[in-house]
């Protein structure tokens, strides 16, 4: 224990933590991160697994929100645990090429998807000549390895879409919502609706919301007269909408888990945010509009880990994706509570992750986030001119938030900051310093040694 190399090691890893930004001390980092700073000597170089955790919309005031709320200024979320951590740029482009400084969720998923930027709006296909892009989902399945992804919002949304679609436009989600992308229809010789081409795809776990858009009728194609849902059976899905059936899910035949006709519920309610303020709050931790038996998501990415452990992920390993998606949508809506309900119930789900990972350290873990978003923490005597909410904490203090991106009455707006990425396991190294969403695309293909 007290030789000169592990000495070494022990310094190399106070840096590395101090480049990332967190600075703790070696031993203590040793502790708390699973012994991250001595098993650099023995860790796999190459990854059989992959975990990538998207928290939609999650920027650092979005992190620091749920961190202030649920655990304390001094607390720390398990996503703040990853041994490395740095920032990525998140920005879009026009059909040029020309940065768009302010990214959408398809064009950002499409970034880290295919390792290529586009147009907002876009799913996984150019930005000026509109044409497919592969995406590592698909370079994984040539690979060999089983597949999966795991969302709360409809699993035709825009960062779970990336994956296993190309669309020129977002809203192509059912084969009765073709009409921005008349290209991509089967009469055209495309590839059909974000439904058809993710059960096309066959990938292994499909998990979300959606169930309206696959009980869509396909109106084109072998497929014709048959809605999406039926369409995935016949391709030997087993289709579950509930906590029950997934729990009855055998692995090694695919699994289509519908849990909602559209996003899932989320998991926490209160006030939303107005002008003026609202009196101090403690958010509901609960909904009534979600339903008994929707799997939580660490529940479903717990299940999907154990249905991805088929014989192909056993020889060739997994990659796998989850998406805390309403983060994102109740920062829209400038409702804290919600957002923080969802940003903790993403947090346990990285938890779920890192556990797996602790088992099986040839598996690289991502944590992070497509861009960023409209809440901010502001001062007890601000006054914003736009919506704000104060809250009660759990440690009994009261923070006030703010959303001030657009008029009171529409949707907040995305924000072109960059935002964190972090990561252990394999590879983990390279999300340190400053770098690019597209980047992304590299780490997993390089850790996953894909071509």
């Amino acid at each position: 224990m007290g030789s000169r190399p592990y000495r070494r090691r022990l310094a190399w890893s106070a840096a590395a933590l101090l480049v990332a930004g967190v600075a703790v001390p070696a031993a203590q980092a040793a502790s708390e991160h699973g012994g991250q700073s001595d098993a650099f000597a023995h860790a796999p170089k190459k990854a059989k697994n992959v975990i990538l955790l998207i928290g939609d919309g999650m920027g650092d005031s979005e992190i620091t929100l749920a961190r202030d709320y649920t655990v304390g200024a001094a607390g720390r979320l398990n996503m703040d645990r990853f041994p490395m951590t740095g920032a990525y740029t998140t920005y879009s482009v026009d059909k040029n090429g020309k940065p768009d400084y302010v990214t959408d969720s398809a064009a950002s998923g499409t970034g880290w998807a295919t390792g290529h930027k586009t147009v907002n709006g876009r799913i996984s296909k150019t930005p000026g000549t509109d044409k497919p892009m592969t995406t590592i989902l698909e370079l994984a399945q040539r690979g060999g390895l089983a597949t999966g992804s795991v969302t709360t919002a409809e699993m035709t949304d825009a960062t779970p879409a990336v994956l296993a679609s190309h669309a020129t436009d977002r809203s192509c989600q059912g084969p009765a919502d073709m009409k921005a992308c008349p290209n991509d229809t089967i009469a055209k010789g495309g590839p059909g609706s974000i439904a058809e081409q993710s059960v096309n795809h066959k990938v292994d776990v499909l998990l979300g919301g959606g169930k309206a858009r696959f009980d869509q009728k396909i109106t084109e194609g072998p497929y014709k007269g048959l809605t999406v849902t039926e369409q995935a059976r016949k391709l030997g899905y087993q289709v579950v909408t509930d906590s029950k059936g997934l729990a009855g899910a055998r692995s090694g035949k695919p699994v289509l888990g519908l849990f909602a006709d559209g996003n899932v519920p989320v998991e926490w309610t209160g006030k939303a945010a107005a002008v003026g303020g609202t009196a101090a709050q403690r958010c509901v931790t609960s909904n009534p509009e979600r339903k008994a038996g929707t799997p939580a998501l660490e529940e479903q990415t717990r299940r999907a880990l154990e249905l991805l452990n088929t014989p192909k992920a056993k020889k060739n390993g997994f990659f796998l994706q989850v998406e805390g998606a309403s983060i994102d949508k109740r920062d829209h809506a400038a409702d804290p509570c919600g957002q923080i309900g969802e940003t903790a119930a993403f947090d346990r789900a990285v938890k779920v992750a890192r556990d797996y990972a602790a088992k099986h350290p040839d598996t690289l873990v991502v944590t992070t986030a497509d861009h960023g978003h409209s809440s901010q923490i502001v001062p007890l005597e601000a006054n914003p001119p736009g919506l704000s909410s104060t809250l009660i904490t759990n440690e009994g203090q009261q923070l006030k938030v703010n959303y001030s991106t657009n008029t009171p009455g529409q949707s907040q707006e995305h924000t072109g900051t960059e935002v964190r990425i972090a990561a252990q396991g394999p590879s983990s190294q390279r999300v340190l310093g400053v770098t690019d969403q597209t980047e992304l695309f590299t780490t997993i293909r390089t850790a996953l040694s894909l071509r």
